[in-house]
Formats: structure tokens, sequence, C-alpha cells
């Protein structure tokens, strides 16, 4: 399916209003990034809208919610890692980082295995926010 299919029937499935979807083949699953206040409604009770996803379209489909600023948008990206902070440092290239401190115990929750959750996060940062890299502190 083309993204705009992939973002219908999302819709369809979930009720929540999806802004942009990727296709992350490394990871074979799919990450859909939705309006802010909607990611209750796209993952539902027990998570069933997400999981009805996730069948339908045959991988796992991994729900982050847009956010105004990018170091609101980091924080949506990496959870459920608790955040402490995010700073946007300036590399000698030009080139922006995202350098992120998170709980000490929830470190591995916001790397993931295999680095799922943080390869998630500089995706979405990449496309939405022109930050070069996310790097957990």
């Amino acid at each position: 399916m083309d993204d705009m299919a992939l973002i219908a029937k999302f819709e369809q499935i979930t009720g929540a209003a999806a802004i942009d979807v990727v296709r992350d083949d490394d990871g074979d699953r799919i990450i859909v990034v939705v309006r802010a206040k909607q990611l209750g409604r796209a993952i539902g009770k027990g998570g069933e809208r997400v999981r009805a996803a996730s069948e339908v379209f045959g991988r796992t489909v991994d729900v982050v919610e847009m956010a105004e600023t990018v170091e609101e948008f980091v924080k949506s990206a990496l959870a459920p890692a608790r955040v402490e902070e995010v700073k946007i440092v300036k590399q000698r290239d030009g080139s922006k980082v995202a350098s992120v401190t998170v709980k000490n115990e929830d470190r591995g929750i916001a790397i993931g295995r295999e680095g799922r959750n943080v390869a998630r996060a500089r995706i979405l940062v990449k496309r939405h926010f022109d930050l070069s890299n996310v790097v957990i502190a």
C-alpha cells in the first residue's frame, strides 16, 4: 500500500487522525505519527486498536504523538521511557543532535531491544524537525 492508503486504513481502524506514516523495513514495522491528543484513541483500550492495525498491516505498528516542539516530540518518540531532559546541540558541521537524558532505570526502555526505540526517534526527528541524530546521554 502507498503511504496515503496506509494512513487512510489506519484512521479507519483506529478512529485517530494520522499525520505521517513511515515504513521501517529494518525494524519490520510501520510507524504512525498521530495528531496531538489522539494517542489514546489510536492505541485503544488495552491496545486493541493498534493491535488490530498490526494484524491488518501484517507487521508491528508503533504510534507516536505529534508535538509542537522538537523536545516534546523526542519525549513522545521515546515513550514510555521517562525523559528528564532534551537538549538540542548544534554540531561543528552545522547539523543538530538531540541529546536526551532519561531516568536511569528507563535507559533500556529508551534504547529498546536492538536499539529499536531510539531508531524510531531518529527516523522521526529527521523527517519532522531536521535533526541528524538522537543520542541517549
